[in-house]
């Protein structure tokens, strides 16, 4: 069974920094994309930032395009979501995904294993 960990999420100022981990238990991740998806109050899960299995191809949603970077290290079954530059509408929380496909996807119903979610919270 496959488990996805979410971590690093809380309480920052605009134009601050946070580091999303996201680790992977039950089955390796090297030949899965992994994601991140984020979801505030009342809202959809909205699709982040993707990462191909080996990291050379990425692909970011037009509001964070310039300040997050997604990231992965395969020898942790792990993947990582650098934010810099936060404003209070990326507050939301914040879900790792992963699937056994080679070209990254934007839709949820795409991803076959979810994290359970990690809070981030931005103030003005």
């Amino acid at each position: 069974q496959v488990q996805l960990v979410e971590s690093g999420g809380g309480l920052v100022q605009a134009g601050g920094s946070l580091r999303l981990s996201c680790v992977a238990s039950g089955r390796t991740m090297e030949t899965h994309i992994m994601a991140w998806f984020r979801q505030a109050p009342g809202k959809e899960r909205d699709f982040v930032a993707g990462i191909s299995w080996n990291g050379r191809n990425t692909d970011y949603a037009d509001d964070v395009k310039g300040r997050f970077t997604i990231s992965r290290d395969n020898g942790k079954n792990a993947v990582f979501l650098q934010m810099n530059n936060l404003k209070p509408e990326d507050a939301a929380v914040y879900f790792c995904a992963a699937d056994p496909r080679y070209f990254i996807a934007r839709e949820v119903r795409t991803y076959d294993w979810w994290g359970q979610g990690t809070q981030v919270t931005v103030s003005s």
